[in-house]
């Protein structure tokens, strides 16, 4: 089994229905990582040297590689992050390897058999 890295940056308000809708289209788990900052086009806007923009939160998600791209549409659909410019990113990377993922591999057999 081959899994892919999803990473999801996204404005720290909409963490849990990134989440959500991840876990509805095959995500078995998610790491979050809070607080993090973003600079897109436009530099973040500072008041004294501090910044005002928002925060956002750094999802990482590790999936099979059969249910990937469907996760990703989903949590860019659910992000809105085509619409509305600023809401967040997310893009995939290919795992070359993994270590402890064996639950998951037992959890994902079944699914994945099903789409292949």
């Amino acid at each position: 089994m081959h899994f892919k890295l999803i990473v999801v940056m996204v404005e720290d308000h909409h963490t849990n229905e990134i989440l959500a809708a991840s876990r509805e289209a095959g995500a078995t788990g998610a790491t979050v990582l809070n607080q993090a900052r973003g600079e897109g086009l436009a530099p973040a806007k500072t008041f004294l040297g501090l910044s005002i923009g928002n925060q956002v939160d750094l999802i990482l998600m590790l999936v099979e590689e059969h249910l990937s791209r469907h996760i990703l549409e989903k949590i860019a659909k659910v992000g809105q992050f085509d619409e509305t410019s600023g809401t967040g990113i997310a893009f995939q990377v290919d795992v070359e390897d993994a270590i402890g993922v064996r639950h998951q591999i037992l959890a994902l057999t079944e699914t994945v058999e099903e789409i292949i």
